[in-house]
């Protein structure tokens, strides 16, 4: 199955009160870290949407054959990356049967686990595939084209739970204990440098 992954890398960090994509974490950034370990998955093309310090965060990536778009309307939130993630998947003009949404903030995130995404989706015919962790479901999370159209419809700061909400029975889990270790704050950060 062709897929494609969409990075979301637009936010403005605004709990962190720095730009966490450009944190450094075992001597590269967040977001270089996120991207190489999409590269390594077999999932091709790699999309990363930037936003804030959107030029700062390119310079990052410019070694990296990832396609690079810049989402304008970053501060609406989450959904206006999701689509903006969309549209440059759709323009590549690549037949993708699904894509899978991913974070730049989960540093312990790795190839393995997003093709474990599409394995699991290959032996079970679920049109989501979720991580797993904390208690919840969530990025990196694998969606198959015919719900493309409801990614779309999203708005505001939502990101694409309430799809995996309104498809419950369509959705299957892949454990991730690792993924509750997400940056949103100096703290996050600091508990992420302390257990390496």
């Amino acid at each position: 199955m062709r897929t494609g992954i969409i990075l979301l890398a637009a936010g403005g960090s605004t709990r962190l009160g720095r730009l966490k994509q450009l944190l450094e974490y075992q001597g590269k950034s967040l977001l270089y870290r996120a991207a190489e370990t999409a590269l390594a998955s077999k999932s091709r093309p790699v999309i990363v949407v930037l936003g804030s310090s959107a030029e700062a965060c390119a310079a990052v990536l410019q070694d990296l054959p990832v396609h690079i778009v810049v989402n304008e309307g970053w501060k609406e939130g989450l959904a206006s990356s999701i689509r903006a993630g969309l549209a440059e998947l759709e323009k590549e003009q690549t037949t993708v049967e699904a894509v899978i949404l991913s974070v730049a903030d989960q540093p312990q995130l790795t190839a393995t686990l997003l093709d474990s995404l599409i394995e699991h989706h290959n032996t079970t015919g679920k049109k989501i595939v979720a991580a797993q962790y904390a208690g919840v479901s969530g990025p990196p999370a694998l969606f198959c084209a015919s719900l493309f159209r409801q990614l779309k419809t999203l708005r505001g700061d939502e990101g694409a739970r309430r799809v995996l909400q309104a498809n419950p029975d369509t959705v299957g889990l892949v454990p991730f204990p690792e993924g509750s270790l997400d940056v949103d704050t100096s703290e996050d950060f600091e508990k992420l440098r302390n257990s390496s």
